[in-house]
């Protein structure tokens, strides 16, 4: 029986639309080949070296087989620097495979699942490329959780070994699982962590193929309720490290300063990026503003990774203690994690120049744009445009595109999305575009404006309020350090606004001033009826402002005021 004339019509043109996105990938590897041979990744070398890189890759997936290939490549070089000293590539390759032997003897088996509780130090990445060549799901906690937090992810997780470092011990009481727990870093002393001793006992050799891929499992950041699984596989393509190159110049064997958290995306792809390329990572287990610095000039580092709440405190050292350290390798500040204001956009362009580049994405979607130097100088707020890969668009509530300067909640489509939380359930997608969970809209320059959760809407007597907009304001004021504003119920309006501002260290502010502020330069249903000042915004590892801790602010230190409020 012949197939009706629609019928065939419709197989045609999904044939076609099929072709167009297999030469659309196609075009997209090539293009991420040409980058990575511009960074210097793929210099000539010998072919036996060749090969036993290749078939690294192919045994251990990307991020076991970066271990490997650095170590063909670049050998004795440094790899990492951390407290306790420096590891070549060769000893970074050694060491995950005694540990990866080490506890396959011992029944650990590819697709187990291995929870990694750790600072930033060896003994993360140690476990990161064991994982790999274990063929193993590694999942990266928060440093920040509670006892019944890590209870609770870790059964939810499958965690069979937990790799925690010795001060988590108190809230890792009560664990039960089914390879117990390894220490990987002691405060007394580090080389007696039973991670360390594992690595020195284990067979340095490589272990056999796994036989299935590792899946990395990034934890949501959880700043509005209980962080959820986030996992993907590890992609076998180039288009991901194209993606970065396309907007940041990362070069090969440089060196690169990682003071975002392991755990966190931001810290975790730039760190896996730096391997790649054959670059020296730095990282110091907690975060100093000035030994940073002290760190970054004593390596001659080319790269600094931050979120940023640690850029602004980094800005925030007197100018001679800054002066103090030989900056002048800096080619690239890469920000991402949390909102960049443009206050702080600015302030950094003026006291380190046009080296800062501003990652936004999330968890579950991947990169959607990178902003330039030369986008955060035309457009200090912006987040830029997307990378090599990936697709943005604005959509209204029907799933329509919007125009240029219309707000409309953002879908991204990278190819790299993650697989759905482990619990069940996943975002939105609308013609393979999945929710970023954000609202923004595109400049004429098609320069993106993330203008806020679109779960942080205040409805206000009947007007829209997106708080992002008044927290970027506030933060320009020169007595204040910080900001940020939620929805509180309220009998007359449905919401007020509540602003929390932390001062600087000699700012001297008050509510009344705040609210003049806001004020003389937005509308009058955009200033806060309440203001409650703090020390510091309370924040999670990555930077984010914590708003459910806000909303739970004693409020009897609020200062509220009449007449002049968001609704008045």
């Amino acid at each position: 029986m012949l197939a009706s004339p629609t019928v065939a019509a419709t197989g045609i043109d999904q044939l076609r639309d099929g072709a167009s996105k297999l030469a659309s990938r196609a075009a997209a590897e090539l293009e991420a080949l040409r980058l990575i041979q511009r960074a210097g990744m793929l210099g000539a070398q010998r072919p036996d070296r060749t090969l036993t890189s290749l078939n690294a890759l192919r045994r251990y997936g990307p991020i076991g087989g970066a271990v490997v290939t650095a170590a063909q490549r670049y050998g004795d070089r440094p790899g990492l620097v951390d407290e306790l000293g420096t590891l070549s590539f060769n000893d970074l390759d050694r060491r995950s495979n005694a540990l990866a032997n080490a506890w396959r003897r011992e029944g650990l088996r590819p697709g187990a699942g291995i929870g990694i509780l750790a600072r930033n130090h060896r003994g993360l990445l140690d476990t990161t490329f064991a994982a790999a060549k274990l063929g193993a799901r590694a999942l990266y906690l928060n440093t920040d959780f509670a006892g019944p937090q890590l209870r609770d992810v870790c059964k939810r997780e499958g965690v069979e070994l937990l790799v925690r470092d010795e001060e988590y011990e108190g809230i890792a009481d009560g664990l039960e699982l089914a390879h117990g727990q390894e220490v990987a870093w002691t405060e007394s002393d580090p080389g007696s962590a039973s991670l360390e001793q594992r690595i020195r006992d284990g067979d340095p050799s490589r272990p056999p193929a796994p036989g299935q891929s590792s899946t990395v499992i990034l934890l949501t950041s959880g700043t509005t309720g209980t962080p959820k699984g986030a996992p993907r596989q590890t992609p076998h393509s180039l288009v991901p490290i194209g993606s970065l190159l396309s907007k940041v110049p990362y070069r090969s064997a440089e060196a690169t300063y990682v003071a975002a958290p392991l755990f966190h995306g931001l810290g975790f792809g730039n760190a896996m990026l730096a391997f790649a390329l054959g670059s020296t990572v730095v990282v110091r287990r907690r975060f100093d503003p000035e030994a940073v610095l002290a760190g970054f000039a004593a390596q001659r580092a080319t790269a600094l990774v931050v979120v940023p709440v640690m850029l602004q405190r980094i800005l925030a050292l007197p100018d001679e203690q800054r002066a103090a350290h030989d900056l002048s390798s800096l080619r690239i500040v890469f920000c991402g994690g949390a909102q960049l204001d443009a206050e702080l956009a600015r302030a950094a362009r003026r006291e380190l120049g046009d080296v800062v580049y501003n990652l936004y994405g999330s968890t579950e979607v991947a990169v959607a744009t990178i902003a330039t130097p030369a986008d955060l100088s035309a457009a200090p707020g912006c987040a830029g445009r997307p990378p090599l890969g990936a697709t943005v668009r604005i959509l209204d509530e029907t799933g329509r595109e919007v125009a240029n300067g219309e707000t409309g909640r953002i879908f991204v489509g990278s190819g790299f999305e993650f697989e759905g939380y482990t619990g069940g359930g996943g975002k939105e997608t609308i013609d393979g575009l999945m929710s970023s969970g954000d609202v923004g809209h595109f400049d004429s320059a098609g320069r993106l404006f993330v203008d806020g959760r679109d779960d942080e809407m205040i409805v206000s007597g009947g007007e829209n309020v997106f708080p992002r907009e008044i927290e970027e304001l506030l933060v320009t004021h020169e007595a204040i350090a910080e900001a940020a504003l939620i929805g509180i119920p309220d009998p007359e309006f449905g919401k007020r606004l509540r602003a929390f501002v932390a001062p600087t260290a000699d700012g001297q502010i008050d509510a009344d001033e705040v609210k003049r502020f806001v004020k003389e330069n937005l509308a009058r249903f955009k200033v806060p009826r309440d203001v409650l000042f703090l020390d510091a915004l309370p924040r999670n590892p990555s930077g984010k402002v914590l708003k459910r801790e806000l909303a739970e602010a004693e409020p009897a230190s609020v200062e509220s005021g009449g007449g002049d409020g968001d609704a008045a």
